[in-house]
């Protein structure tokens, strides 16, 4: 179906669905579901969705720093209050510019005190895990990037 250009012509637009996750990404998306009922997992979500710029600092400059970055994953408690944000990193994180973006997320979200857990594609927590590492981050206090090893589930 077209739609109608300023011209007056009609045109189609190039675009076609597709599945916002990755299969490692479905896979720990269905473990942390289960593993935390109490909660909300909320997949592929804008970093600007999660953190604000306080009062006093220039909006456009500091959001513009965050605006097109995401979180695989946010955990909140049922009240939609954000616990926590996940990232599954694979081999790519390992170049010189996704390390740098993700020196910028574990940043910004340290700085506005929400914790980070990083699990890498090869070590997927197995539910156990996932809530153990939920159950550290409910009794932390101060923000953190972790990067969590735990046992390879099978």
């Amino acid at each position: 179906m077209g739609l109608l250009s300023k011209a007056g012509s009609t045109t189609e637009w190039p675009f076609y669905a597709k599945r916002p996750l990755t299969h490692p990404e479905q896979v720990l998306y269905h473990r942390l579901v289960r593993a935390l009922p109490e909660h909300i997992v909320l997949a592929q979500v804008q970093v600007s969705r999660v953190l604000g710029v306080k009062k006093g600092y220039n909006f456009g400059e500091w959001n513009n720093r965050i605006n097109r970055l995401s979180y695989d994953f946010v955990i909140c408690a049922k009240d939609a209050t954000v616990l926590a944000a996940v990232e599954l990193d694979d081999k790519t994180h390992e170049r010189s510019d996704r390390k740098a973006t993700d020196d910028k997320k574990n940043r910004a979200t340290a700085a506005a005190g929400v914790r980070l857990l990083r699990w890498n594609v090869k070590a997927f927590p197995d539910e156990t895990a996932i809530r153990s590492a939920f159950a550290t981050t409910a009794a932390s206090v101060a923000p953190s990037v972790a990067q969590v090893a735990p046992p390879t589930a099978t």
